[in-house]
């Protein structure tokens, strides 16, 4: 009879074998599983953007919006905040206050949509403009 200590078993089943190393700091994040689909990084971009790369992310934001609108049930809504980042971005000194708002709203109203990356992005663009 041996006395000691066992070496646990490793457990199967649910190893992918994908891991993508990083931190929450960093445009990389681990992730580890099973089934991996339609996996979204992203990084913030604060304090780096200027106002021709908020232009150049509202004119794509809006090309999503005309080319997917018929899937879109907030099609209307999304066509107006562009519209406003549009008018704010002639004026933003007097604007500042609604950029804010646009940039903190607009990743829920995109989220789980064909638009969200576009949206988060602009949002993430104009937050650091802003900044």
């Amino acid at each position: 009879m041996v006395f000691g200590r066992r070496r646990p078993e490793p457990e199967h089943g649910h190893d992918s074998g994908i891991s993508i190393g990083g931190n929450n700091n960093a445009p990389n994040q681990n992730v580890v599983g099973q089934n991996i689909s339609h996996v979204h990084q992203s990084a913030s971009v604060q304090g780096a953007v200027d106002i021709d790369t908020v232009r150049e992310l509202l004119a794509s934001f809006r090309a999503d919006v005309d080319r997917n609108e018929v899937g879109l049930a907030n099609a209307v809504v999304l066509r107006a905040m562009a519209d406003t980042v549009d008018t704010s971005l002639a004026a933003p000194d007097a604007q500042a206050g609604g950029l804010r708002q646009i940039a903190q709203a607009l990743p829920a109203l995109v989220a789980g949509t064909v638009v969200q990356q576009g949206g988060e992005a602009l949002a993430h663009a104009i937050a650091g403009w802003l900044s």
